[in-house]
C-alpha cells in the first residue's frame, strides 16, 4: 500500500489502482512531458485538442448555418468528436499519416488539422467565419435554436447576436416570423434571463482541467513549497465561481510571474508581490495569494472557506482567549469592557490544517463538509465519517455504447473499464421512447444482453452487466414490459420527457416506477443540467422515503453538467437508509473518468463507501442487484 498526495486529500493508492489514472484523464493531464502536451506555436498562441475540436466544431455550426450537405456536416463532428477521444502523442497532430488513422477523420479533415498544428490558423475555417457576423456562433448555446431558426433569425430580422435576439424578442417581432409563433418567442426571453443569471458561473468539471494543469505546473516550480487550490473548487462545489491558488515559497516574485505568464491565462487582471489576478481561457477569474511556509496552514484554510465554516472557525478561537486570520493565530486583545480579562490559552503550533482544528478541540475537518452543516458538532464528538474514497469503487453502471448514442463500442467500453482497474462494468443503452439517443427495441436489446454474455466468457476477473436505461413514461409505467426487464441483470429507470408535470404528478410518476421490483436504480432524479436547465418539480424527500422503502438506489450521476442528486439530500437519504450508487453516465470511454466528480459529491453528502454500493466487489455486488426483486 502506497500513499500518495492527490488534490489537496490524501489518497491511499494500492497496487495497480485506478484513481490516479482516472483523474489524470478526466482532467486531461497528460502523461507526455509537458513539450508533448501542449503544441506553442509561433505566433505565442497554444494548440492542443480541446482546441482543434473546438475549431472543427464551429466549422459543422458554420455548414449547418450554410444549409451544406448534412453528411459534410457530420464528418467534422464525428472528427471532433474521435479527436477529443484519442489517445495518442500530441505533438503528432501534424502528421497526416497519423491523423489519417484515427477513426472518423478523413483525408481531407486531416490536412486542415495540420495546418492549424503548424500555422496557428486554418483558411477554411477564417473565410467560413468571414460570412457570418462574429457573434452568431453565441446563438446556439441557447436552448431550442438549430441552424434553421438562427438562419430564418438572421435573415428575416438581422439577428446576429443575443443581445439582438432578445431586443427582438422584447419588441415581439420573433413571435411574427414563421416556425416561430409566441411560445418559441417567450422560451427564447426565458433562456436568455437564465443565462444572464448564470453569468459568472462555471460547472466544476468545464474549470476542473485548467484548474489541475496551473496547479500542477504551480507545483512543478522548484521555489514552490506547497500548493492548493482553495475556494469552493477544494470543497468540490458544483458550481464555481472563481478559483483560489494558495503558494508557499520564499520566492514569490517567480511564482508570480509563472503564474501570470502561464499559457492558460488570458488577460491579466492585477499583478502585486503576493496577490495577482488573472482571467483563464475559459472565462473564469484565478487569483494567487502568495505567502510563507508559516502562513500556508492558515491561508490554505481561510480561502478554503465556506465563510459560515470560517465564522465559526473564529468563533471558537476566539472563546479559547485567541485571534485567527488567514494569515496566523494569535493572542487576543484584552476587552476593555470586561472587568476582568480572561487569560488564554498557551498558543499552539500550527503547521498544517489538522493542527488548526486539533487546537480547538475538533477532529480534522475534511474540505468537502466545510459548509457549517453539522460538521463542528460532529468533529467535536469525535463522529465525523471516514468518507468514501476514488479507489473505493469497484465498478460503476449506467453506461451507453453505439447501440444507442453512445460513442464507442461494448468492447471499447469494457477495455476501458478494464484498463481503469474496475471489476465491473454496467452497460445500460437507452430504451425505445428515446428517439433521439436511437433507443433500442426488445430485438435489440437481446442482441446486446447475448453479445455481454457472449463477451464474458472471455473475462478474467472482470464482468460486463446487462442493463437498460429505461425511461419512466408520463404516468410512471416503463417503456419495457416486466417480461423484458426480468431478462437483465439490473435497470436504470429516469425521466427523458413531460419536464413539466406538476409536482404532485411527477413524484406519483417516479414513485410508481421506483415500487417495479425489476428498477434496480433511479438515475439523475430531478433532471436538472448545470446552469442550463432548472430541476423539474418534484418531492424529493418523498422520493428518498419511496427509495428507503422499496430498496430502490439513487444514483449520483457524476456527469459534471448534472451530479444529480444533489449533495444537499444525501444525509437525508442515509439517515433513510437509501443506498448510493454512483455512475458516470458514459456515452464514451473517456466519460468514465467522470466518476472522480461523483466521489466528490458523495463526500460532500457525508457518504462512505459503506453507503455506495458500487463499492462492492464482484462476488458481493450480484447479490445486491438482484436484492430487490428477491424481496
Amino acid at each position: 500500500m502506497q500513499r500518495r498526495r492527490f488534490w489537496c486529500f490524501d489518497v491511499w493508492s494500492f497496487s495497480g489502482a485506478w484513481c490516479l489514472e482516472l483523474l489524470n484523464v478526466s482532467l486531461g493531464v497528460l502523461r507526455q512531458p509537458r513539450d508533448d502536451s501542449i503544441i506553442a506555436l509561433h505566433n505565442n498562441k497554444t494548440m492542443d485538442k480541446a482546441t482543434i475540436a473546438d475549431v472543427l466544431e464551429k466549422i459543422a455550426t458554420l455548414l449547418e448555418l450554410k444549409d451544406e450537405n448534412p453528411f459534410k456536416i457530420r464528418a467534422y463532428t464525428n472528427a471532433a468528436r474521435s479527436l477529443e477521444t484519442w489517445g495518442g502523442n500530441i505533438a503528432d497532430l501534424g502528421n497526416e499519416e497519423v491523423l489519417e488513422k484515427i477513426p472518423g477523420i478523413g483525408k481531407a479533415i486531416a490536412a486542415k488539422i495540420k495546418e492549424l498544428v503548424e500555422t496557428g490558423s486554418l483558411k477554411f475555417f477564417e473565410d467560413l467565419r468571414a460570412e457570418f457576423p462574429a457573434e452568431i456562433l453565441e446563438l446556439f448555446s441557447l436552448p431550442g435554436l438549430g441552424a434553421k431558426k438562427i438562419k430564418a433569425l438572421h435573415e428575416k430580422l438581422q439577428v446576429s447576436s443575443i443581445a439582438q435576439l432578445h431586443e427582438a424578442c422584447v419588441a415581439g417581432r420573433v413571435a411574427e416570423l414563421p416556425g416561430f409563433g409566441k411560445t418559441t418567442q417567450e422560451k427564447l426571453c426565458h433562456a436568455i434571463d437564465e443565462r444572464e443569471k448564470y453569468a459568472g458561473s462555471f460547472q466544476l468539471g468545464k474549470i476542473a482541467a485548467e484548474a489541475e494543469q496551473l496547479q500542477g505546473d504551480l507545483r512543478a516550480h522548484p521555489e514552490a513549497l506547497h500548493v492548493c487550490i482553495a475556494g469552493s473548487y477544494r470543497r468540490r462545489k458544483e458550481i464555481v465561481r472563481d478559483l483560489d491558488f494558495i503558494v508557499a515559497t520564499s520566492a514569490p516574485a517567480e511564482i508570480s510571474a509563472l503564474f501570470v505568464h502561464h499559457p492558460l491565462v488570458e488577460s491579466v487582471i492585477a499583478q502585486g508581490p503576493t496577490k495577482s489576478s488573472v482571467r483563464l481561457r475559459s472565462g473564469i477569474q484565478c487569483d494567487l495569494r502568495v505567502v510563507t511556509t508559516t502562513e500556508y496552514p492558515f491561508a490554505l484554510n481561510y480561502f478554503t472557506g465556506s465563510k459560515e465554516h470560517n465564522i465559526e472557525v473564529r468563533s471558537r478561537a476566539l472563546k479559547r482567549g485567541w485571534t485567527l486570520n488567514e494569515y496566523r493565530l494569535g493572542e487576543a486583545p484584552p476587552d476593555p469592557a470586561a472587568k476582568q480579562t480572561k487569560q488564554g490559552r498557551k498558543i499552539p503550533v500550527v503547521r498544517e490544517e489538522a493542527d488548526l482544528y486539533r487546537a480547538l478541540d475538533l477532529d480534522y475537518i475534511p474540505p468537502e463538509l466545510r459548509e457549517n452543516c453539522g460538521e463542528f458538532e460532529a468533529a467535536a464528538a469525535g463522529k465525523l465519517p471516514r468518507l468514501i474514497e476514488a479507489e473505493n469503487l469497484r465498478g460503476t453502471f449506467h453506461c451507453h455504447t453505439t447501440a444507442s448514442d453512445g460513442r464507442s463500442s461494448l468492447e471499447e467500453m469494457a477495455a476501458a473499464a478494464q484498463e481503469l482497474g474496475l471489476q465491473y462494468l454496467g452497460i445500460a443503452d437507452h430504451s425505445r421512447s428515446s428517439i433521439q439517443a436511437r433507443g433500442l427495441d426488445v430485438a435489440r436489446l437481446r442482441v446486446q444482453v447475448a453479445m455481454i454474455h457472449k463477451l464474458n466468457e472471455e473475462f478474467d476477473n472482470f464482468r460486463l452487466f446487462a442493463g437498460v436505461e429505461c425511461d419512466i413514461l408520463r404516468d410512471g409505467s416503463l417503456d419495457f414490459p416486466d417480461d423484458v426487464l426480468a431478462e437483465l441483470d439490473y435497470v436504470v429507470a429516469s425521466v427523458h420527457s413531460a419536464f413539466t408535470l406538476s409536482e404532485a404528478d411527477m413524484t406519483r410518476r417516479i414513485i410508481r416506477a421506483m415500487q417495479n421490483p425489476h428498477v434496480t436504480m433511479l438515475a439523475h432524479p430531478t433532471g436538472r443540467l448545470l446552469l442550463k436547465r432548472d430541476p423539474y418539480a418534484v418531492d424529493i424527500p418523498a422520493l428518498i422515503d419511496a427509495a428507503g422503502e422499496t430498496g430502490t438506489w439513487i444514483e449520483i450521476n457524476a456527469a459534471p453538467k448534472r451530479l444529480d442528486l444533489d449533495w444537499r439530500w444525501w444525509p437525508l437519504a442515509k439517515e433513510k437508509g437509501v443506498k448510493c450508487v454512483i455512475n458516470p453516465d458514459a456515452h464514451g470511454i473517456e466519460r468514465l473518468q467522470d466518476l472522480w466528480f461523483g466521489i466528490g459529491v458523495a463526500r460532500k453528502g457525508w457518504l462512505t463507501k459503506q453507503d455506495v454500493v458500487n463499492c462492492l466487489p464482484l462476488g458481493k455486488i450480484e447479490a445486491a442487484l438482484g436484492h430487490k426483486r428477491a424481496l
